[in-house]
């Protein structure tokens, strides 16, 4: 099937190279022009702008945005809405806030065109493990890219139910991110959850501990054990026991940890319903105090970050 890509960053280049693996035509964009060149170097077409990219392609076209929820994303659609013909999709791959998809989908559908959005996660493990994939648009839409998401999905093959393979038609326009937002804000949880757990026992032989109660353990083999049959065991854990493995100490982080929106969308949502979600709040402030007064567990969850999403530690803040 073909596709255009806009959006050639961590995420985006490895969607579009997991695809050219298996058969698809990628047509990618991204206003880096050495990371369109390195995608045209291992196979997809290349455009030098929107409008090249749109002429590439064939009706009825699909093109799939990757780009930082905002200004970027809401520039890219608004472009491709002017250049696509009815019959056209876009897909909205990033993790926008979901009542902006509301807003998009009635513009673009007053155009003729398709919306999708979907909710990606897998980060930068994604390309070779897959991506789960959480899906709102129109059903119609959404079975005509079935091959894009079959192959994106880590079952891969379409043979099983898209729900077995990794991937989900969740609802209508905008569900996708509103259950990627709900999913971003339980990973705050259980990063948290992991990271406190682990600073008791890097802190069992601490110096304020009674020395007959001191206890000098190795978290490094303590989380490859537990990969191995307990109930805690996770792909964040598998993460935790390779940062471990590289330096118990973490020295090479300072535990001040950003949110990048889908948290803090998550906490205002239950707050306007009235749910509480104690946990999830809790590991969002934890995430404010970070940026004053970092300790072990704020390392570990930069060490988290960086392990399945690529990402690096933003500058102390307030």
């Amino acid at each position: 099937m073909q596709i255009g890509m806009i959006g050639l960053g961590r995420m985006g280049a490895n969607i579009a190279r997991r695809l050219m693996r298996h058969g698809h035509e990628v047509v990618a964009y991204d206003q880096n022009a050495m990371a369109v060149a390195a995608l045209g170097a291992d196979g997809s077409k290349t455009a030098t702008s929107v409008e090249t990219l749109v002429k590439a392609l064939q009706p009825p076209r699909a093109v799939w945005v990757m780009l930082p929820a905002g200004d970027a994303t809401e520039t890219a659609i608004e472009q491709l809405s002017g250049m696509l013909a009815g019959g056209d999709t876009i897909i909205d791959g990033g993790n926008s806030f979901w009542k902006d998809d509301l807003r998009r989908a009635g513009t673009l559908k007053a155009r003729g065109l398709h919306y999708v959005d979907v909710g990606t996660s897998g980060g930068v493990l994604g390309r070779e493990s897959g991506y789960c994939l959480m899906i709102g648009g129109e059903r119609q839409a959404v079975e005509r890219l079935a091959p894009i998401f079959n192959t994106l999905s880590p079952g891969g093959d379409g043979k099983a139910e898209p729900a077995t393979q990794g991937w989900l038609h969740v609802g209508g326009n905008s569900a996708g991110h509103f259950v990627k937002m709900v999913h971003n804000g339980i990973e705050y949880g259980l990063m948290q959850a992991y990271a406190e757990g682990f600073q008791l026992l890097a802190e069992a032989d601490a110096a304020n501990v009674p020395e007959r109660e001191r206890l000098t353990l190795n978290t490094a083999a303590i989380a490859e054990v537990w990969r191995h049959g307990s109930i805690v065991s996770s792909r964040l854990l598998d993460v935790i026991a390779a940062a471990l493995d590289n330096d118990k100490s973490l020295k090479d982080f300072t535990g001040v940890v950003e949110d990048t929106g889908e948290g803090r969308w998550t906490v205002q949502t239950a707050i306007e319903r009235a749910i509480p979600a104690m946990a999830l709040t809790t590991a969002l402030n934890a995430r404010f105090r970070s940026r004053r007064a970092p300790n072990y567990a704020d390392k570990l969850i930069s060490a988290m970050r960086r392990g399945f999403g690529g990402h690096v530690e933003p500058k102390a803040k307030t």
